[in-house]
């Protein structure tokens, strides 16, 4: 009896060991330097300029916005930065475009993952520049990643008022989620000072910025809501419902010190000339 139980639990093992190695072959090797995964999540239309404190023919490209989600990838793990603004389950079964107020999404934030070898269970880290409906969608779908957020901006989030601009119901579950509450100040991912992200508070009260230090690209910045028109830099104007206007006016000009000494570029994400010029998935930016 004592044989029999041995020789079926052989194949048992072998067969565990077979799927094991079959979903190591799958999921992509760490690669040898810092890339970035440039994923589409949709178009923000019928923007209003006076709302960033600017006139429509001071903007002298599209009004509208792009919505980018990003996927980092380190050789030490993974980084998702912003998810999107209409959750992949509210999209309609026939396939058609999700379509909700003035966002409009032509594909899924999770098959863009899949495509390029991850699913969210792959995903080290989760982050995002702010609670703003636009970069929260998927978030409960990281629920398992370790959420790294602002001190200020966990608060403001779960706090007993709802927060402006958001949807508690998108991000619910990182309430509970293994968390890197950040004391309100710049945070190293991977401890090598190629993935930073930055405390420019302001536009929410715990916003932030994303830094990565690229092999071939070099060094650039994710702006996150910091701005959203490249006017409102070279005119020096603010959005009119952030959080904390001069706070604002403080982060960007701490950013801009940042940019400066780093040499860093500064890729406004919601910016569709910018937009148009990266490399989109499957292809990564290095």
């Amino acid at each position: 009896m004592r044989t029999n139980k041995l020789f079926l639990l052989v194949p048992a093992a072998l067969m565990i060991a077979a799927i094991a190695s079959v979903t190591a072959q799958n999921r992509p090797a760490a690669p040898a330097s810092l890339r970035l995964y440039v994923l589409d999540c949709g178009t923000i239309g019928s923007m209003n300029p006076a709302s960033y404190d600017l006139k429509a023919e001071e903007i002298k490209g599209s009004l509208d916005f792009v919505t980018p989600c990003y996927l980092v990838v380190h050789p030490s793990g993974t980084l998702m930065w912003d998810v999107g603004q209409i959750a992949d389950a509210n999209f309609p079964a026939d396939g058609s475009p999700a379509k909700q107020g003035v966002f409009t999404s032509t594909k899924k934030l999770l098959p863009q993952l899949a495509a390029v070898g991850y699913k969210p269970s792959d995903i080290t880290y989760l982050a995002m520049s702010h609670y703003h409906t636009d970069h929260t969608a998927n978030a409960n779908e990281f629920a398992s990643s370790t959420w790294i957020v602002q001190e200020a901006e966990r608060n403001a989030m779960f706090g007993q008022t709802p927060p402006r601009q958001a949807q508690p119901a998108s991000f619910s579950k990182l309430k509970d989620a293994k968390s890197i509450v950040v004391a309100n100040k710049d945070h190293d991912v991977f401890g090598d000072g190629s993935v930073v992200i930055k405390f420019t508070p302001g536009h929410s009260p715990g916003h932030q910025s994303l830094f990565l230090k690229f092999a071939k690209t070099g060094p650039v910045v994710l702006s996150g809501d910091l701005y959203h028109y490249p006017e409102e830099r070279s005119l020096d104007r603010v959005p009119t419902f952030d959080s904390d206007r001069d706070q604002t006016r403080k982060s960007r000009q701490g950013l801009e010190q940042f940019l400066t000494q780093s040499k860093a570029q500064l890729w406004i994400q919601h910016d569709s000339s910018v937009y148009s010029k990266w490399a989109r998935a499957p292809q990564y930016i290095d």
